[in-house]
């Protein structure tokens, strides 16, 4: 329907709003040529009435049983439905105007009003009915009111010649009140095709965004794969150069290469964030968090970074405490801090809370080159960077705005910006206040006490290692043989069933399975790892180790409750994860 023209369209709608009242003005009008028949007989005694109402009967018949319009109709024949129509209603006006001519008899003005009465009637209910079609409107008007006129005037005194005037004046009237309405209900009927066409277009564009918005993000989830593949064996084989070469002047070469990897990382898992976030896979932890805990490790983390640029830093101590996840909203701010000290050339950056009734306000200052009006709008685009169309990667991805946006919306704090280009930008992140716990520790010292006790790790003493690259494999048992961990590593589901078995036969159990989620001939790391847990009957940690990106994996991932590490994998973060998964009573 929405290839067919537009004028069809709306000739298709007049002829059914002209046919949705066939079957009732077929009963109104063999009802009223009976009773009309009959009071005029009563009236004037004349035998014509007969006559006139046989005529008026037969043709409403006729109009009754010929084929009629229904909606199956192609609306490319609109048109002739249309004429048809026409036709009949002309006819009929036709037969109408042949009640002046017998029931206008001289001298008898009751009855001539009663008739003028009965045909204005008639007019009237004419154009309401066919105004959609203007040629049956005037088809059927015309003659009906065109034979009123002529048999009264036919008369010639001047009674009945005020009177035609009266009957023309009437029509004309009326004439002009179909056309208008005609015009009115054609314009209504051309806006609303006209919005059904651009409803049509635009969800045509929105399903080509949401196509094009998947078709990138499967494009980021292949390419982030591909490129974690190969970076993870690399952070891995540095990992176990970097132990080896510990303390040796060649230390130094290994140092420098696990740095750039450890940058590769950071980017690649920057985009990784973007995707949980779309995902829907990563849920808020609320609680009472203290800002002034939250702060310090910030101040750390970017004081070095201030200091090279010859910036100042200030995180101001406050005392506040907020409702909200102390994971997530140390990520928003550094974000935020880092954002800042990458556009601040001179002067410096400022981050301080301030109470405002139920809620807490912190802001982060800058005295950088600020942003122009028509760009805050798309500072939080993915990629987009102001003043950096050269993709400067000292500037990082333009990544950061986005996934703070990201947060916001997830944490519900909500985020402003105002800025002025030349002196500064100003974000402000509002959130709930929070009570203060007891006994809660203001400078983080306990929390930094605990890091530092957990220095002493226990780690898994046997690892059942599950991935099909023989480099992934070989470099991550070089890494964990470092850390005097024993592995067997095996490539399907097949070989890791059988070091099982092998496993509980001697009675030397593995400690832990290590699996990688993207296995040979499209098999699923996850799946087998919990298969495997369920043939053996054992509670064995299970330990995924994967580079998908894609929303829906990370879904189904973070169903499972099973732990997970992303490639390229940090040598670090995985020496933790191992020391929390080994079983208790494992050294």
């Amino acid at each position: 329907m929405t290839d067919t023209p537009l004028s069809q369209r709306v000739l298709r709608e007049h002829v059914a709003s002209v046919y949705f009242n066939y079957n009732a003005t077929f009963l109104a009008r063999v009802v009223f040529v009976l009773v009309f028949g009959g009071f005029m007989y009563l009236q004037l005694g004349d035998p014509m009435v007969l006559p006139f109402v046989v005529l008026h009967l037969a043709l409403y018949l006729g109009m009754y049983f010929t084929p009629r319009w229904s909606p199956a109709v192609p609306p490319a024949e609109s048109a002739w439905w249309a004429r048809k129509i026409t036709r009949i209603v002309t006819l009929l006006g036709f037969a109408d105007a042949l009640a002046p001519w017998i029931f206008v008899p001289a001298g008898n003005l009751p009855v001539t009003a009663a008739l003028m009465v009965v045909m204005m009637g008639n007019c009237a209910r004419a154009v309401q009915s066919l105004r959609p079609l203007k040629a049956a409107l005037f088809g059927h008007t015309l003659p009906m009111m065109g034979g009123l006129i002529v048999a009264l005037a036919w008369q010639g005194d001047a009674i009945h010649l005020f009177l035609a005037a009266f009957a023309t004046i009437y029509l004309v009237l009326m004439l002009r009140v179909g056309v208008q309405e005609h015009r009115l209900l054609a314009d209504s009927l051309v806006l609303r095709f006209e919005k059904e066409a651009l409803a049509v277009r635009l969800e045509e564009q929105i399903a080509a965004t949401e196509r094009a918005s998947e078709e990138k993000t499967r494009f980021l989830a292949s390419a982030s794969h591909d490129l974690r593949q190969p970076l993870h064996a690399i952070a891995l084989f540095g990992a176990a150069l970097e132990n080896e070469l510990r303390g040796r002047p060649e230390g130094a070469n290994a140092e420098r290469l696990m740095r750039a990897v450890n940058a590769l990382g950071t980017s690649l898992d920057t985009m990784l964030d973007v995707s949980r976030l779309d995902a829907g896979v990563v849920t808020p932890e609320f609680r009472a968090v203290q800002l002034d805990a939250l702060f310090l490790p910030l101040n750390h983390m970017f004081s070095p970074q201030a200091e090279q640029k010859e910036l100042q830093l200030r995180v101001r101590a406050s005392g506040l405490w907020v409702r909200s996840d102390p994971q997530l909203l140390h990520r928003m701010l550094s974000n935020l801090i880092d954002n800042a000290l990458k556009y601040t050339v001179s002067g410096g950056v400022t981050v301080r809370a301030r109470a405002r009734g139920n809620a807490v306000w912190i802001e982060v200052r800058d005295t950088g080159v600020g942003i122009a009006p028509e760009q805050i709008g798309r500072i939080f685009e993915e990629f987009y960077q102001v003043g950096n169309p050269g993709r400067d990667r000292s500037q990082g991805l333009g990544i950061g705005l986005s996934i703070v946006q990201r947060l916001s919306l997830l944490l519900d704090h909500p985020l402003q910006v105002h800025s002025r280009p030349g002196r500064g930008t100003h974000f402000r992140v509002v959130l709930p206040a929070a009570a203060p716990l007891a006994g809660a520790d203001p400078q983080g010292v306990e929390a930094h006490r605990q890091r530092a006790a957990g220095a002493r790790r226990t780690l898994p003493g046997r690892v059942l290692l599950v991935d099909d690259e023989a480099e992934i494999r070989e470099a991550m048992g070089e890494l964990l043989r470092s850390w005097s961990i024993e592995v067997h590593a095996v490539a399907d589901e097949a070989e890791a069933e059988k070091a099982l078995a092998r496993a509980e036969g001697e009675a030397r159990p593995f400690d832990l399975l290590m699996c990688d989620y993207r296995l040979a001939e499209g098999n699923d790391g996850l799946d087998a790892g919990l298969r495997l847990r369920q043939r053996f009957g054992t509670r064995m940690p299970l330990l995924l180790v994967t580079g998908e990106t894609a929303p829906e994996r990370l879904q189904r991932v973070r169903a499972s409750g099973v732990a997970v590490l992303f490639k390229p994998v940090d040598a670090g973060k995985l020496l933790r994860t191992l020391s929390e998964l080994a079983p208790a009573g494992v050294s």
